[in-house]
């Protein structure tokens, strides 16, 4: 029996990287996943790798700004499995230039994907959710659903060249507490975790070929600079990155029984490092 037996997580981003590890957890736990990434192969075999460890999962691939994405994206775990437990609103990138170089296009593309994207998704399940909680009264029951928003150390404390990105990330913390006072009522916890260095496509080495990603027609560079690298090493207390699987180990947190008393609440994923003051 796995603590999440019978819930239905809905993960964006889910992949590559930290969404794919957590799809994987929640899934080795119990529950039911509908996997969605930009990259419909990458989805795909996500949904494979559940599959084969005897869960079950469903692809919703696509952009999450795309228009109609998020109520798409509802009305496909509702139609598959029936039932909405948990959100984990994950997906995004960067796309950094100090201010003076950053265009319109460049910030606001950040924040529709980082903060716009998840307000939609959990627009799209507000209705769901209250129409859940008042059958669940009604019968005498009270089932504890789960929100659970992703944020950055550079939302919580900055980072030059990142000003998009850091407005982004702060943003979806107000969300996540705006959001745990409007759902109380409906037995819905909403907390965010602010992750620091962890290995991803995003966080790798920069080699002597710039790597990029292609983000709806266009090129997004991805990496970090060595140097940089290792000196996070220097200020992180643990002495290393987090690797996908701490991540997801975060935000699984936030989705088990032990934590349905909690709301509202940012945590950093770090390893000591931008910890909330």
């Amino acid at each position: 029996m796995g603590t999440l037996n019978g819930k239905v997580a809905y993960i964006t981003g889910a992949g590559r990287g930290i969404g794919r590890a957590v799809a994987l957890k929640l899934a080795r736990e119990g529950a039911r996943v509908v996997v969605n990434d930009l990259d419909d192969e990458a989805g795909q075999s996500v949904v494979r790798e559940i599959t084969e460890i005897g869960s079950t999962a469903v692809p919703c691939s696509g952009s999450v700004c795309a228009p109609g994405f998020a109520e798409r994206f509802i009305k496909t775990g509702l139609d598959t499995f029936g039932g909405l437990d948990i959100i984990i609103n994950n997906a995004g990138y960067t796309w950094d230039n100090v201010i003076q170089k950053m265009s319109d296009e460049q910030y606001e593309a950040i924040m529709d994907v980082h903060l716009g994207a998840p307000f939609r998704i959990l627009r799209a399940a507000a209705e769901p959710i209250r129409a859940f909680a008042r059958q669940e009264a009604a019968e005498g029951r009270r089932v504890v659903r789960k929100v659970v928003n992703v944020s950055s150390v550079s939302g919580t404390g900055g980072a030059a060249g990142q000003a998009n990105y850091c407005a982004a990330k702060m943003g979806v913390i107000g969300l996540t507490k705006s959001l745990c006072k409007e759902w109380g009522r409906y037995a819905v916890t909403v907390n965010c975790v602010a992750f620091g260095m962890i290995e991803t496509r995003l966080t790798q080495p920069l080699k002597s070929e710039q790597a990029t990603i292609e983000i709806e027609g266009r090129k997004i560079a991805v990496g970090v600079q060595p140097a940089v690298i290792e000196a996070m090493k220097h200020t992180i207390p643990l002495g290393r990155p987090g690797t996908p699987e701490e991540a997801a180990g975060s935000l699984y947190l936030f989705c088990t029984p032990e934590s349905d008393y909690i709301s509202g609440q940012t945590i950093v994923c770090g390893g000591g490092f931008g910890q909330v003051m």
